[in-house]
């Protein structure tokens, strides 16, 4: 039987939910299981971790702290932008997630958390940081 191990790549159904119960992603709603390669960067390490050594057709529920799931929210990854440089297409409003180009040219999803006067609070934090999450995971094959 085959076992997930370093390089596997893995087709699998997952859910990532918070601790009220409230589901955060999950390729269940989506009608489809993700295949994904270990190592590749789609997963965190830690996520990784919870899957090595398990076998297909394996069901499992991992609980994550925050610091093993997305991190802690970091007060340096929130930014103040003048809010002239909010257009139409991205309007600066509370809410809103607006893709920034990242300094390696690669989008970054920021969150509008504030507006006042000319200054607009972006959070580019994931939106999971802080929380505790339970990782469930359905393996349905692994390529070794």
């Amino acid at each position: 039987m085959s076992v997930i191990k370093d390089n596997s790549e893995v087709l699998m159904h997952f859910a990532i939910k918070l601790e009220d119960g409230s589901v955060a992603e999950s390729t269940y709603a989506m009608g489809k299981p993700a295949l994904f390669r270990m190592g590749d960067g789609s997963l965190t390490d830690n996520f990784e971790k919870c899957l090595l050594g398990l076998n297909e057709g394996a069901k499992d529920s991992f609980e994550l702290a925050p610091e093993d799931a997305f991190g802690m929210p970091n007060p340096d990854n929130i930014h103040h932008i003048e809010l002239s440089k909010f257009g139409a297409d991205a309007p600066a409003e509370v809410g809103n997630i607006i893709a920034f180009a990242g300094p390696d040219g690669h989008d970054i999803p920021g969150i509008i958390t504030a507006v006042v006067g000319d200054s607009v609070t972006v959070d580019f934090n994931h939106p999971l940081a802080g929380q505790a999450v339970t990782f469930e995971v359905e393996v349905v094959s692994i390529e070794s």
